[in-house]
Protein backbone atom coordinates (compact mmCIF):
# COMPACT_ATOMS: atom_id res chain seq x y z
CA UNK A 1 0.00 0.00 0.00
CA UNK A 2 1.27 3.48 -0.84
CA UNK A 3 3.03 5.13 2.11
CA UNK A 4 2.64 8.87 2.68
CA UNK A 5 3.51 11.24 5.50
CA UNK A 6 2.13 14.43 6.98
CA UNK A 7 4.67 16.46 8.94
CA UNK A 8 3.10 19.07 11.21
CA UNK A 9 5.24 22.22 11.17
CA UNK A 10 3.01 25.13 12.12
CA UNK A 11 4.00 25.69 15.75
CA UNK A 12 5.85 28.72 17.13
CA UNK A 13 8.14 26.89 19.59
CA UNK A 14 7.60 29.52 22.27
CA UNK A 15 9.47 27.63 25.00
CA UNK A 16 12.64 28.01 22.88
CA UNK A 17 12.51 31.81 22.93
CA UNK A 18 14.59 33.87 22.23
CA UNK A 19 16.13 31.62 19.53
CA UNK A 20 12.71 30.52 18.35
CA UNK A 21 10.74 33.51 17.03
CA UNK A 22 7.51 34.03 15.16
CA UNK A 23 9.44 34.37 11.90
CA UNK A 24 11.91 31.52 12.63
CA UNK A 25 10.33 28.94 14.96
CA UNK A 26 12.00 25.94 16.55
CA UNK A 27 11.33 23.43 13.77
CA UNK A 28 13.43 25.50 11.37
CA UNK A 29 16.39 25.78 13.75
CA UNK A 30 19.38 23.50 14.19
CA UNK A 31 19.64 22.33 17.78
CA UNK A 32 21.75 19.19 17.40
CA UNK A 33 25.11 20.68 16.43
CA UNK A 34 25.22 19.01 12.99
CA UNK A 35 23.84 21.98 11.06
CA UNK A 36 20.60 20.21 10.16
CA UNK A 37 17.32 21.74 11.22
CA UNK A 38 14.66 19.78 13.03
CA UNK A 39 12.33 19.64 10.04
CA UNK A 40 15.20 18.50 7.82
CA UNK A 41 15.99 15.68 10.25
CA UNK A 42 12.31 14.69 10.35
CA UNK A 43 12.13 14.43 6.56
CA UNK A 44 15.50 12.70 6.32
CA UNK A 45 14.70 9.93 8.78
CA UNK A 46 11.60 8.72 6.92
CA UNK A 47 13.02 8.86 3.39
CA UNK A 48 13.72 5.11 3.42
CA UNK A 49 9.96 4.54 3.77
CA UNK A 50 8.34 7.50 1.99
CA UNK A 51 9.30 9.19 -1.28
CA UNK A 52 9.76 12.95 -1.11
CA UNK A 53 6.82 13.50 -3.47
CA UNK A 54 4.59 11.70 -0.95
CA UNK A 55 5.62 13.83 2.04
CA UNK A 56 3.21 16.64 2.93
CA UNK A 57 4.13 19.46 5.30
CA UNK A 58 1.36 21.33 7.12
CA UNK A 59 2.43 24.80 8.17
CA UNK A 60 1.20 28.37 7.69
CA UNK A 61 1.72 30.86 4.91
CA UNK A 62 4.45 32.69 6.83
CA UNK A 63 6.61 29.57 6.73
CA UNK A 64 6.03 28.49 3.13
CA UNK A 65 9.36 29.93 1.97
CA UNK A 66 11.21 28.37 4.91
CA UNK A 67 9.83 24.96 3.93
CA UNK A 68 10.88 25.52 0.31
CA UNK A 69 14.39 26.46 1.41
CA UNK A 70 14.88 23.70 3.96
CA UNK A 71 13.15 20.86 2.11
CA UNK A 72 14.25 21.43 -1.50
CA UNK A 73 12.44 19.32 -4.05
CA UNK A 74 9.20 18.95 -2.15
CA UNK A 75 6.29 19.53 -4.54
CA UNK A 76 4.68 22.93 -4.13
CA UNK A 77 1.24 21.37 -3.75
CA UNK A 78 2.54 19.31 -0.81
CA UNK A 79 3.11 22.43 1.29
CA UNK A 80 -0.25 22.80 3.00
CA UNK A 81 -0.60 26.29 4.47
CA UNK A 82 -3.31 26.60 7.09
CA UNK A 83 -4.96 30.03 7.04
CA UNK A 84 -5.17 29.98 10.85
CA UNK A 85 -4.04 27.61 13.60
CA UNK A 86 -6.77 25.19 14.66
CA UNK A 87 -4.79 22.49 16.53
CA UNK A 88 -3.99 19.00 15.27
CA UNK A 89 -7.36 17.51 14.27
CA UNK A 90 -8.06 20.00 11.44
CA UNK A 91 -4.39 19.87 10.44
CA UNK A 92 -4.46 16.08 10.11
CA UNK A 93 -7.81 16.20 8.34
CA UNK A 94 -6.44 18.64 5.79
CA UNK A 95 -3.52 16.36 5.05
CA UNK A 96 -5.81 13.36 4.80
CA UNK A 97 -8.13 14.90 2.19
CA UNK A 98 -5.16 15.97 0.05
CA UNK A 99 -3.72 12.45 0.14
CA UNK A 100 -7.14 10.95 -0.53
CA UNK A 101 -7.60 13.26 -3.51
CA UNK A 102 -4.34 12.01 -5.03
CA UNK A 103 -4.41 8.32 -4.14
CA UNK A 104 -7.93 7.44 -3.01
CA UNK A 105 -6.48 5.58 -0.04
CA UNK A 106 -2.97 5.17 1.36
CA UNK A 107 -1.09 4.67 4.58
CA UNK A 108 -0.44 7.96 6.32
CA UNK A 109 2.26 8.73 8.87
CA UNK A 110 1.55 11.75 11.06
CA UNK A 111 4.72 13.18 12.59
CA UNK A 112 5.58 16.37 14.48
CA UNK A 113 8.41 18.34 12.89
CA UNK A 114 10.20 19.14 16.15
CA UNK A 115 10.98 15.75 17.70
CA UNK A 116 14.39 14.11 17.71
CA UNK A 117 15.06 10.40 17.23
CA UNK A 118 18.42 8.97 18.24
CA UNK A 119 18.15 5.54 16.62
CA UNK A 120 16.75 6.07 13.13
CA UNK A 121 16.94 2.44 11.99
CA UNK A 122 14.97 1.22 15.01
CA UNK A 123 12.45 4.03 14.47
CA UNK A 124 11.95 3.10 10.82
CA UNK A 125 11.51 -0.57 11.73
CA UNK A 126 8.88 0.42 14.29
CA UNK A 127 7.10 2.47 11.63
CA UNK A 128 7.24 -0.48 9.24
CA UNK A 129 5.72 -2.75 11.90
CA UNK A 130 3.02 -0.13 12.54
CA UNK A 131 2.25 -0.08 8.81
CA UNK A 132 1.53 -3.81 8.89
CA UNK A 133 -0.93 -3.31 11.74
CA UNK A 134 -2.64 -0.35 10.09
CA UNK A 135 -2.87 -2.07 6.71
CA UNK A 136 -4.60 -5.16 8.07
CA UNK A 137 -7.79 -3.33 9.04
CA UNK A 138 -9.07 0.06 10.09
CA UNK A 139 -7.07 0.48 13.30
CA UNK A 140 -5.73 3.84 14.35
CA UNK A 141 -2.13 3.08 15.28
CA UNK A 142 -0.01 5.25 17.54
CA UNK A 143 3.56 5.00 18.78
CA UNK A 144 3.99 5.09 22.53
CA UNK A 145 7.37 5.57 24.15
CA UNK A 146 8.51 3.17 26.87
CA UNK A 147 9.00 5.48 29.87
CA UNK A 148 12.26 5.46 31.79
CA UNK A 149 11.28 8.11 34.35
CA UNK A 150 8.13 9.40 36.09
CA UNK A 151 7.69 12.24 33.59
CA UNK A 152 4.95 14.75 34.43
CA UNK A 153 5.25 16.71 31.18
CA UNK A 154 3.79 14.05 28.88
CA UNK A 155 0.39 12.49 28.37
CA UNK A 156 0.25 8.71 28.74
CA UNK A 157 -1.29 5.75 26.92
CA UNK A 158 -2.78 2.94 29.02
CA UNK A 159 -2.44 -0.53 27.47
CA UNK A 160 -2.62 -4.14 28.62
CA UNK A 161 0.75 -5.87 28.15
CA UNK A 162 -1.00 -9.26 28.37
CA UNK A 163 -2.98 -8.62 25.18
CA UNK A 164 -0.19 -8.42 22.62
CA UNK A 165 -1.18 -8.69 18.97
CA UNK A 166 2.25 -9.20 17.51
CA UNK A 167 4.09 -5.98 18.39
CA UNK A 168 0.86 -4.05 18.88
CA UNK A 169 -1.41 -3.68 21.90
CA UNK A 170 -5.02 -2.53 22.18
CA UNK A 171 -5.20 0.91 23.79
CA UNK A 172 -7.44 1.12 26.83
CA UNK A 173 -7.36 4.88 27.26
CA UNK A 174 -5.37 8.09 26.92
CA UNK A 175 -4.61 9.98 30.10
CA UNK A 176 -3.58 13.59 30.67
CA UNK A 177 -0.29 14.76 32.14
CA UNK A 178 -0.12 13.30 35.67
CA UNK A 179 1.26 14.63 38.93
CA UNK A 180 4.53 13.15 40.15
CA UNK A 181 3.04 10.47 42.40
CA UNK A 182 0.69 9.29 39.66
CA UNK A 183 3.56 9.24 37.17
CA UNK A 184 5.58 7.06 39.55
CA UNK A 185 2.65 4.63 39.73
CA UNK A 186 2.38 4.57 35.95
CA UNK A 187 6.08 3.77 35.64
CA UNK A 188 5.92 0.98 38.23
CA UNK A 189 2.85 -0.66 36.63
CA UNK A 190 4.55 -1.14 33.22
CA UNK A 191 1.10 -0.59 31.68
CA UNK A 192 1.65 2.96 30.43
CA UNK A 193 3.57 4.53 27.57
CA UNK A 194 4.37 8.16 26.91
CA UNK A 195 2.09 9.63 24.26
CA UNK A 196 4.45 10.63 21.43
CA UNK A 197 1.85 12.26 19.17
CA UNK A 198 2.93 10.08 16.23
CA UNK A 199 0.32 8.10 14.29
CA UNK A 200 0.01 5.61 11.44
CA UNK A 201 -3.30 4.80 9.75
CA UNK A 202 -5.08 4.42 6.48
CA UNK A 203 -6.38 7.70 5.16
CA UNK A 204 -9.82 6.08 4.92
CA UNK A 205 -9.65 5.09 8.61
CA UNK A 206 -8.86 8.55 9.93
CA UNK A 207 -11.41 10.22 7.66
CA UNK A 208 -14.07 7.79 8.84
CA UNK A 209 -13.13 8.57 12.46
CA UNK A 210 -13.41 12.31 11.78
CA UNK A 211 -16.82 11.67 10.21
CA UNK A 212 -17.96 9.77 13.33
CA UNK A 213 -16.58 12.03 16.04
CA UNK A 214 -16.23 15.47 14.41
CA UNK A 215 -18.98 15.51 11.77
CA UNK A 216 -19.03 19.28 11.23
CA UNK A 217 -15.30 19.33 10.65
CA UNK A 218 -15.55 16.34 8.34
CA UNK A 219 -18.20 18.10 6.26
CA UNK A 220 -15.96 21.16 5.93
CA UNK A 221 -13.01 18.98 4.95
CA UNK A 222 -15.10 17.40 2.21
CA UNK A 223 -15.91 20.82 0.82
CA UNK A 224 -12.18 21.61 0.84
CA UNK A 225 -11.50 18.30 -0.92
CA UNK A 226 -13.98 19.10 -3.67
CA UNK A 227 -12.14 22.35 -4.42
CA UNK A 228 -8.60 20.90 -4.53
CA UNK A 229 -7.07 21.53 -7.93
CA UNK A 230 -9.70 24.09 -8.92
CA UNK A 231 -9.58 27.90 -8.96
CA UNK A 232 -11.73 27.80 -5.80
CA UNK A 233 -9.18 25.85 -3.74
CA UNK A 234 -7.75 28.74 -1.70
CA UNK A 235 -11.12 30.40 -1.13
CA UNK A 236 -12.63 27.12 0.08
CA UNK A 237 -9.66 26.50 2.39
CA UNK A 238 -9.89 29.99 3.90
CA UNK A 239 -13.65 29.77 4.39
CA UNK A 240 -13.90 26.26 5.79
CA UNK A 241 -10.72 26.09 7.85
CA UNK A 242 -11.42 29.30 9.70
CA UNK A 243 -14.82 27.89 10.69
CA UNK A 244 -13.31 24.80 12.33
CA UNK A 245 -13.19 24.57 16.10
CA UNK A 246 -9.72 24.27 17.56
CA UNK A 247 -9.41 20.67 18.74
CA UNK A 248 -6.55 18.22 19.16
CA UNK A 249 -6.62 14.81 17.50
CA UNK A 250 -6.26 13.23 20.96
CA UNK A 251 -9.35 14.94 22.36
CA UNK A 252 -11.38 14.91 19.17
CA UNK A 253 -10.75 11.34 18.04
CA UNK A 254 -8.27 9.21 19.99
CA UNK A 255 -9.99 9.52 23.38
CA UNK A 256 -13.30 8.40 21.81
CA UNK A 257 -12.30 5.68 19.34
CA UNK A 258 -12.27 1.98 20.22
CA UNK A 259 -10.07 0.73 17.38
CA UNK A 260 -6.71 2.08 18.59
CA UNK A 261 -3.53 0.03 18.65
CA UNK A 262 -0.16 1.12 19.99
CA UNK A 263 3.41 -0.01 19.50
CA UNK A 264 6.03 0.56 22.17
CA UNK A 265 8.93 2.61 20.88
CA UNK A 266 12.50 2.39 22.14
CA UNK A 267 14.34 4.48 19.59
CA UNK A 268 15.76 7.37 21.62
CA UNK A 269 12.81 9.76 21.30
CA UNK A 270 12.87 13.31 22.63
CA UNK A 271 10.08 15.82 22.09
CA UNK A 272 12.51 18.73 22.61
CA UNK A 273 9.90 20.58 24.60
CA UNK A 274 12.09 23.23 26.22
CA UNK A 275 15.67 24.41 26.61
CA UNK A 276 16.22 21.59 29.10
CA UNK A 277 16.25 19.17 26.15
CA UNK A 278 19.59 20.61 25.05
CA UNK A 279 21.28 18.81 27.95
CA UNK A 280 19.84 15.54 26.64
CA UNK A 281 20.64 15.97 22.96
CA UNK A 282 24.04 17.67 23.18
CA UNK A 283 27.15 16.48 24.96
CA UNK A 284 27.86 18.08 28.31
CA UNK A 285 31.38 18.95 29.41
CA UNK A 286 33.04 17.69 32.58
CA UNK A 287 31.10 20.23 34.62
CA UNK A 288 27.72 19.23 33.24
CA UNK A 289 27.46 22.35 31.08
CA UNK A 290 26.34 22.59 27.46
CA UNK A 291 27.94 25.65 25.91
CA UNK A 292 28.15 27.09 22.41
CA UNK A 293 29.52 30.37 21.16
CA UNK A 294 32.07 32.62 22.86
CA UNK A 295 31.63 31.41 26.45
CA UNK A 296 33.90 31.31 29.51
CA UNK A 297 32.73 29.59 32.68
CA UNK A 298 34.19 29.74 36.19
CA UNK A 299 32.72 27.52 38.90
CA UNK A 300 29.56 27.02 36.84
CA UNK A 301 27.78 23.66 36.84
CA UNK A 302 24.90 21.94 35.05
CA UNK A 303 24.00 24.96 32.95
CA UNK A 304 23.04 25.62 29.34
CA UNK A 305 24.74 28.64 27.76
CA UNK A 306 24.03 29.48 24.13
CA UNK A 307 25.82 32.50 22.72
CA UNK A 308 27.39 33.95 19.59
CA UNK A 309 30.32 36.27 19.00
CA UNK A 310 29.72 38.35 22.15
CA UNK A 311 31.62 36.98 25.14
CA UNK A 312 29.49 35.45 27.89
CA UNK A 313 31.29 34.96 31.22
CA UNK A 314 29.37 32.81 33.70
CA UNK A 315 30.71 32.72 37.28
CA UNK A 316 29.49 30.54 40.12
CA UNK A 317 26.20 29.54 38.50
CA UNK A 318 24.18 26.36 39.01
CA UNK A 319 21.34 24.99 36.91
CA UNK A 320 20.92 28.12 34.80
CA UNK A 321 19.88 28.65 31.17
CA UNK A 322 21.44 31.60 29.32
CA UNK A 323 20.57 32.26 25.67
CA UNK A 324 21.99 35.32 23.93
CA UNK A 325 20.67 36.60 20.60
CA UNK A 326 21.16 39.84 18.71
CA UNK A 327 18.28 41.64 20.42
CA UNK A 328 17.39 39.61 23.51
CA UNK A 329 18.97 37.66 26.35
CA UNK A 330 17.22 34.92 28.33
CA UNK A 331 18.45 34.11 31.84
CA UNK A 332 16.42 31.60 33.80
CA UNK A 333 16.64 28.88 36.37
CA UNK A 334 16.27 25.40 34.89
CA UNK A 335 13.31 24.74 37.16
CA UNK A 336 11.54 27.73 35.59
CA UNK A 337 12.19 26.81 31.94
CA UNK A 338 8.54 25.88 31.50
CA UNK A 339 7.54 29.47 32.30
CA UNK A 340 9.32 31.05 29.33
CA UNK A 341 5.97 31.31 27.52
CA UNK A 342 4.93 33.77 30.24
CA UNK A 343 7.67 36.10 29.05
CA UNK A 344 6.02 36.18 25.64
CA UNK A 345 2.66 36.90 27.26
CA UNK A 346 4.21 39.90 29.01
CA UNK A 347 5.82 41.08 25.78
CA UNK A 348 2.43 41.05 24.10
CA UNK A 349 0.85 42.97 26.99
CA UNK A 350 3.63 45.56 26.72
CA UNK A 351 3.25 45.75 22.92
CA UNK A 352 6.85 44.65 22.43
CA UNK A 353 5.94 42.53 19.43
CA UNK A 354 9.37 43.03 17.83
CA UNK A 355 10.77 40.56 20.36
CA UNK A 356 8.28 37.76 19.72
Amino acid sequence: MKKTALIMAGGHGERFWPKSRVDMPKQFLSLTGDGKTMIQLTVERIRSLVALEDIYIATNENYRELVRQQVPGIPEENILCEPVGRNTAPCIGLGAVHIAKKYGDALMFVLPSDHLIKYTSIFCQTLADACEVAEQGDSLVTLGITPDAPETGYGYIKFNPEQAEGRAYPVERFVEKPDLETAKNYLASQEYLWNSGMFIWKVSAILDSLRRFLPDMYAGLQRIAQAIGTPEQQAALDREFRAFKSVSIDYGVMEKADNIRCLAGNFGWDDVGSWLAVSRIRKTNEYGNVVSGNVVTVGTRNSIIQGGEKLIAAVGLRDIVIVDTEDAILICDKDSAGDIKKVLENLRICNKYQYL
